[in-house]
């Protein structure tokens, strides 16, 4: 949809499916992330992202700044963390001992800060004509697709595929600037 998050909140607090559904694609990678660094495991990740959305729905119609909705998700996702684990230590059994485990997990603030550069790329590749737009998501698909199927999608010649990268990339990085 490429809308700003006050639009899709505004939206999604009307009752709109379809800026609910862009809201929970743009950050649920985020929300997994930060989840994943509590090194929790995959039920309690996806129990702190779905608590994390049922906030959001609490307070969607309050968000007083959309344009930190990231930094909100992040930190109410950190609280969810921090709760679930405060639940599991009560349970613990008082003569346990935790194991010891080394913290190699980058800090949160990097998934934080990746998902923030991420979103502003992609608003700027949306802002591209629409040949680039189709030629950057074509190549940063997953897995990427190769020169003579891209050729084929956009019926262009394979050798013409590089210098167009070139020229798109180009005027990415000169929309990027203008952030």
């Amino acid at each position: 949809m490429g809308e700003d998050n006050a639009s899709l909140l505004s939206a999604a607090a009307r009752g709109d499916q379809a800026a609910w559904n862009e809201l929970v694609a743009r950050y649920t990678p985020l929300l997994w992330s930060v989840a994943r660094g509590f090194r929790l495991g995959t039920a309690d990740c996806a129990d702190v992202v779905q608590n994390t959305w049922l906030k959001l729905v609490e307070k969607l119609d309050t968000v007083t700044e959309p344009d930190r909705l990231a930094a909100w998700l992040a930190t109410t996702a950190r609280r969810e963390c921090l709760q679930l684990l405060r639940r599991a230590e009560r349970r613990r059994a008082a003569d346990e001992e935790p194991p010891d485990v080394a913290d190699d997990a980058p800090p949160l603030d990097d998934a934080l800060l990746l998902a923030e550069r991420d979103l502003a790329l992609w608003r700027a590749v949306d802002r591209l004509p629409e040949a680039c737009r189709r030629l950057i998501r074509l190549l940063m698909a997953d897995p990427p697709p190769s020169y003579a199927e891209i050729a084929r999608v956009l019926d262009i010649a394979v050798g013409s595929i590089g210098p167009s990268r070139g020229r798109c990339l180009d005027r990415l990085r000169k929309l990027a600037e203008e952030v």
